[in-house]
């Protein structure tokens, strides 16, 4: 079996990072109980947390450590339903309103005061659900490289990873499928992941610790009304909005963006060079300068 302490590889991000080493963060993990489904989240640090964020289909709360770390606030990441340590659910409907439902109550609980919402691609559809459809819940928020538009050929790459195998032999094989589709990144950084994001077996097989779409829903279930209705809690959002793309990712086209600012004329749109789909995973540092921009800024809404 190999060893896994999920908050032991803190220092790992940091040294990949660039980020000066000044000793462990202080982060716990909290479950939240939302109608009989745990919803389980990271906190960071011990103050009243400013940030909520939300990570991205067959990804968990650990997607952000390096991000967290250069930010050094006060924050909450949460895993979404049938991802990380959060439940399953029976349905297997893992689509953002569904989400939307089960993250409200764990933000009232665990992060009320939180300024901004941030989310990555199924998270970032979620945050829209979320802020849309109860335009209080905070001040702002900010997505990462998604937007409300079903393209499946341009997330083919994506959507080919999250539908490969559920179990694996061995970990070398698991992680060989992961390093085959994330050719920028390091190793080291893909085996962190994986350990974050799968389960060793009794027998010595992995296994993702998400969960699929319940076999009998697909995207075209909700195409495109659904995504319209996305659409709509977007321009719906009152205050200060981001985008953030990745320069090399293929999933958000200039005409999706420009959809955005025609519903959000005064949205603020970033462009990452040198990043992919998961810009937290290939530039956390400028993601987190980001961020923190965003959540100091004073913008028009």
């Amino acid at each position: 079996m190999i060893h896994y302490d999920e908050f032991a590889y803190f220092r790992e991000n940091a040294d990949e990072a660039g980020l000066v080493w000044r000793g462990a963060p202080v982060v716990r993990r909290e479950t939240v109980d939302v109608d009989g489904h745990a919803i389980s989240a990271l906190v960071w640090g011990t103050a009243t947390p400013e940030l909520v964020l939300l990570h991205g289909g067959g990804q968990n709360a650990h997607t952000w450590d390096s991000v967290a770390l250069a930010l050094d606030r006060p924050l909450v990441a949460i895993d979404l339903p049938g991802h990380g340590h959060s439940d399953w659910r029976e349905d297997g409907k893992l689509f953002p309103s569904d989400n939307a439902a089960a993250i409200r109550p764990v933000i009232d609980e665990l992060a009320p005061d939180a300024h901004l919402l941030v989310g990555m691609s199924l998270g970032g559809l979620t945050a829209l659900a979320v802020a849309g459809r109860d335009p209080g819940v905070v001040e702002r928020v900010a997505i990462v490289d998604v937007l409300p538009t079903v393209d499946t050929e341009r997330a083919g790459d994506i959507i080919a990873f999250l539908a490969g195998p559920e179990t694996f032999a061995n970990f070398d094989e698991i992680l060989e499928r992961t390093i085959a589709f994330n050719p920028t990144r390091s190793e080291s950084s893909l085996r962190r992941g994986v350990l974050h994001n799968a389960i060793e077996q009794p027998d010595g097989s992995w296994r993702w610790r998400y969960q699929r779409f319940g076999s009998d829903v697909t995207l075209g279930d909700v195409a495109p009304e659904h995504f319209d209705l996305l659409w709509d809690d977007l321009a719906r959002i009152p205050g200060p909005f981001m985008l953030v793309r990745g320069a090399d990712s293929p999933v958000v086209a200039d005409n999706d963006v420009a959809e955005l600012l025609r519903r959000k004329p005064n949205a603020r749109v970033e462009v990452v060079a040198a990043a992919g789909h998961s810009i937290q995973g290939d530039q956390p540092l400028e993601l987190a300068r980001l961020l923190d921009d965003f959540a100091r800024a004073t913008m028009a809404p």
